[in-house]
């Protein structure tokens, strides 16, 4: 009886186990397929090219284990750089390589 209610319990609750799951688009990270919207209104062969780079660019990265967000970080961090001007001297921090 306790394995019956448990079973029950677990059917109605299903689909809070897959809520924090990314979304997908195919193969892809949903986000990752930003430019397919662009792709749709603007159809030519200079966005057909760029939309292709971008998703495989992405989806090589997935496959490396870099999520969207966290090559979208990377790239910022490779943007930015070491140096950070906003911030004054006592609250910059000396970058740690973990790796």
């Amino acid at each position: 009886m306790a394995k019956e209610l448990d079973n029950l319990q677990e059917k109605v609750n299903w689909h809070w186990r897959n809520s924090m799951r990314p979304v997908r688009f195919l193969a892809f990270d949903a986000r990752a397929a930003l430019p397919l919207p662009l792709l749709l209104v603007y159809a030519r062969l200079s966005t057909i090219i760029l939309t292709i780079v971008f998703l495989l660019a992405f989806r090589h990265l997935e496959r490396k284990g870099l999520t969207f967000p966290a090559a979208m970080r990377a790239l910022r961090a490779n943007f930015v750089g070491r140096e950070r001007p906003a911030w004054i001297r006592a609250q910059q921090k000396k970058f740690t390589d973990w790796a």
